[in-house]
């Protein structure tokens, strides 16, 4: 892999991701752009205790832009956009519209030591990673050299934001599908570099600890080996990757993919998992792309790696959560009364019954 950092006019950061050794990236974005401002700020919840973002400023990002002219397609001709390059394997770069940001300019009015109204900068990196140069592509169209190599990015890119100050965890998610609120077409996903614990994460975390108090043992190793002891929600096996519907999903068709082997985060994979990896997720994305018979529209779906924050996730496990808002051909599961309300969950779809459907569907 070779990687190549510059800067685009504005002074974001951009990183391609290369195949070849050999290849060259310096193109210069000649767009005449200001420098960006973030006026993200964080917002501490007297009453759940999460921190809530707020970023008004993202109200003006791009929307549904024409496919001539998409930001995220390479720079052709007069269209120039977030890509000088003519072409390109992966590419990484800052969002112009960020929820968060290391420069962020939001100024703190809250009073430090009032609780009902904490408030901090929204410091922190928001990044777009661009899969492929073809606008009308997906993930699952990859190959698995291409996938890898999009691994391998999701994996430079954690080591390089865990280190940095402030950063205390970091996220590496896929939004695809307008049903799921993607507002650019072009196959890409993103990259949070928190500054605080995400809600969910805190949750694993509690759960992780109370099941060491009462058993001397690890939660997510013991999930895996039973799942795989007793496989009627397992959907694919390999010798370094388990694939399986979790007992209770919230989601229709809910799929987590976990290494064998317990590991915090993307770095500490070892090559073989790193192999074994493309092709399994691969086929779990093409079979969702089946889920709902021949000629049904594209499964919109969420792609989701949770990794263990920088501090007090010692007991957590690496692993990816792929799942679709639709739940059967023609409908949507809607997060109504209480769902949003309540944070309970209601599920139309038995995990077994999902898991089985997932089997049918293989490649």
């Amino acid at each position: 892999m070779r990687k190549t950092t510059t800067k685009l006019a504005d002074g974001r950061e951009l990183i391609y991701y290369d195949r070849d050794d050999r290849q060259l990236r310096d193109a210069p974005d000649r767009r005449p752009l200001e420098p960006t401002s973030s006026l993200a700020e964080l917002r501490r919840d007297p009453v759940s205790g999460d921190w809530i973002t707020v970023a008004a400023h993202r109200q003006g990002r791009t929307y549904h832009p024409p496919a001539d002219q998409c930001p995220l397609c390479p720079s052709q001709g007069e269209h120039l956009s977030e890509v000088p390059a003519a072409d390109y394997d992966v590419a990484v770069f800052e969002n112009r519209f960020p929820s968060l940001d290391f420069d962020s300019a939001a100024a703190v009015r809250a009073v430090e030591d009032d609780p009902l109204h904490q408030v901090r900068p929204g410091i922190g990196r928001c990044e777009v990673v661009c899969f492929t140069a073809d606008h009308q592509a997906s993930f699952a169209d990859l190959d698995e050299g291409k996938a890898r190599l999009v691994l391998d990015a999701w994996t430079d890119r954690t080591a390089e934001l865990s280190a940095a100050p402030g950063v205390e965890q970091v996220f590496c998610f896929e939004n695809r599908g307008v049903e799921i609120g993607v507002t650019l077409a072009h196959p890409h996903g993103q990259i949070y570099a928190f500054p605080f614990t995400t809600p969910r994460t805190l949750k694993m975390i509690a759960s992780a600890d109370e099941h060491r108090a009462r058993t001397g043992r690890n939660l997510f190793e013991d999930l895996v080996a039973a799942e795989r002891a007793e496989p009627v929600r397992v959907v694919l096996a390999g010798e370094h990757w388990t694939a399986f519907v979790p007992f209770a999903p919230r989601w229709p068709y809910e799929v987590h993919l976990y290494p064998n082997r317990r590991s915090a985060d993307l770095t500490e994979l070892t090559e073989a998992e790193r192999a074994e990896f493309p092709g399994l997720y691969l086929e779990l994305l093409r079979r969702f792309d089946r889920l709902f018979g021949e000629g049904a529209a594209p499964t919109p779906y969420i792609a989701a790696w949770h990794q263990a924050p920088r501090r007090g996730g010692a007991e957590l496990a690496l692993h990816l959560e792929l799942f679709t808002i639709r739940r059967t051909v023609g409908k949507l599961k809607f997060l109504a009364g209480v769902e949003s309300g309540m944070d309970a969950f209601v599920n139309d779809v038995s995990p077994e019954a999902a898991a089985q459907r997932l089997r049918e569907v293989a490649s």
